[in-house]
């Protein structure tokens, strides 16, 4: 997608929404994950992924656990029970959204 500021406002929920899915993931396997689901038409840079995260952790939205995958240290990103919950917000607030866009854009299909 040619303008991906649309999807600024959305990052916090796509996290949790993937994180609710798949219980703990690290953060390339997000990157990938969404570049896979969308086609390649959202790609989530670095930039923008930790410090959403980093933000969710603070929030108490994610539990982080280190593991050793080979030579390295890799981070791991879980929901918390309020994390848990906080999904179910959010993935209502966007469906709220959505529909008042669609109301506006397309009123013959509201």
């Amino acid at each position: 997608m040619s303008n991906s500021k649309l999807y600024k406002g959305s990052l916090t929920t796509i996290i949790l929404k993937l994180l609710n899915q798949h219980d703990k993931m690290y953060g390339y396997e997000i990157t990938q994950k969404v570049k896979v689901l969308t086609n390649g038409e959202l790609n989530i840079t670095e930039g923008a992924l930790y410090p959403a995260l980093h933000k969710l952790e603070a929030e108490g939205f994610l539990d982080v656990q280190i593991m050793r995958v080979g030579n390295r240290l890799r981070k791991y990103y879980k929901l918390t029970e309020t994390g848990a919950q906080e999904t179910v917000n959010k993935l209502d607030e966007l469906a709220e959204y959505i529909k008042t866009m669609q109301t506006l854009v397309n009123p013959k299909l509201a």
